[in-house]
């Protein structure tokens, strides 16, 4: 097997200069662990974790904590996901928390490849969450709902999941 410290520092070296030219947030927490923001719409941040090894860039995202209800629905939406997902699966952890997590050999790295990885986690991360949300927080989002209404705040932040509410209490509308 090969791998060298040279791949890894080349490696680390193309990831500082690929995350300050994408203009994100991110630190070196140690050497060869880069902990990288990355701003969205629908989940307004997405922590990524990339680890540079001696033989493969390892990536780690949290996605969403441990669903409320309907576990066996959102576990199965998000495998049937990963079918079709570039570089990253979902998976879960031992507490049932969803995260993205991939691999790619460091000998396959450039700024291109790691552009299109990090616009993955990006998409998927973001593009699923309110979907996640809707199975897996429904109770929760319809309870968050009710005592908003009832103290007088703001619900915008709500208006994704407007058809749970409208589906659950037309009178809460």
């Amino acid at each position: 097997m090969t791998g060298s410290s040279t791949d890894q520092a080349a490696v680390c070296g193309l990831l500082r200069r690929e995350l300050d030219a994408m203009e994100l947030d991110w630190t070196e927490a140690r050497p060869g662990l880069f902990v990288v923001t990355l701003p969205g719409t629908k989940k307004l941040s997405t922590t990524c974790a990339l680890a540079v090894g001696p033989h493969a860039l390892t990536i780690n995202a949290f996605v969403a904590r441990r669903p409320d209800e309907n576990h066996e629905e959102v576990y199965r939406w998000l495998l049937e996901r990963n079918a079709r997902m570039y570089g990253v699966a979902f998976m879960i952890d031992r507490l049932g928390d969803i995260y993205l997590s991939g691999r790619v050999a460091l000998k396959a790295l450039d700024a291109d490849e790691v552009d299109r990885l990090l616009g993955s986690v990006l998409e998927y991360a973001d593009g699923s969450f309110n979907p996640i949300l809707e199975r897996g927080f429904a109770s929760s989002i319809r309870k968050e709902h009710a005592w908003r209404v009832s103290r007088g705040e703001s619900t915008h932040n709500l208006d994704a999941f407007r058809h749970l509410l409208d589906a659950a209490d037309p009178s809460e509308s």
